[in-house]
């Protein structure tokens, strides 16, 4: 079972940016997709990005293409959310994700093995 520890979080003013890391230890996430999603207050968790195994593969929500970029950095077992443009209906826990199976392209909350214990993003307006 892999442990992942998010950092980051913040209060941003609405238009400023902010960076999410997701530190994994216990083993190694460089063969699994990872994922972030988020929940806001009284809201379901829902997608935001995740990324490949290899890191070739990206996908978006819709609300976070052209202002969300996640990235992995295998050598560190790291991955990171980069969020600018932010806007007040970004505000939300954020949660990393590792898969369950190795070798996939993305990683749906049903295919979620791990989660970590989230980070809490405001933005103010």
């Amino acid at each position: 079972q892999v442990q992942l520890v998010e950092s980051g979080g913040g209060l941003v003013q609405a238009g400023g940016s902010l960076r999410l890391s997701c530190a994994a230890s216990g083993r190694t996430i460089s063969n699994y997709a990872m994922g972030w999603f988020r929940q806001a207050p009284r809201k379901e968790r829902e997608f935001v990005a995740s990324i490949n195994w290899s890191g070739i593969g990206t996908y978006y929500a819709d609300s976070a293409k052209g202002r969300f970029t996640i990235s992995r950095d295998n050598a560190k077992n790291t991955v990171y959310l980069q969020m600018n443009s932010l806007k007040s209906e970004d505000t939300a826990v954020y949660y990393c994700a590792a898969g369950r199976s190795p070798f996939r392209n993305s990683v749906e909350e049903r295919d979620v093995g791990s989660w970590g214990q989230g980070t809490q993003v405001t933005v103010s307006s």
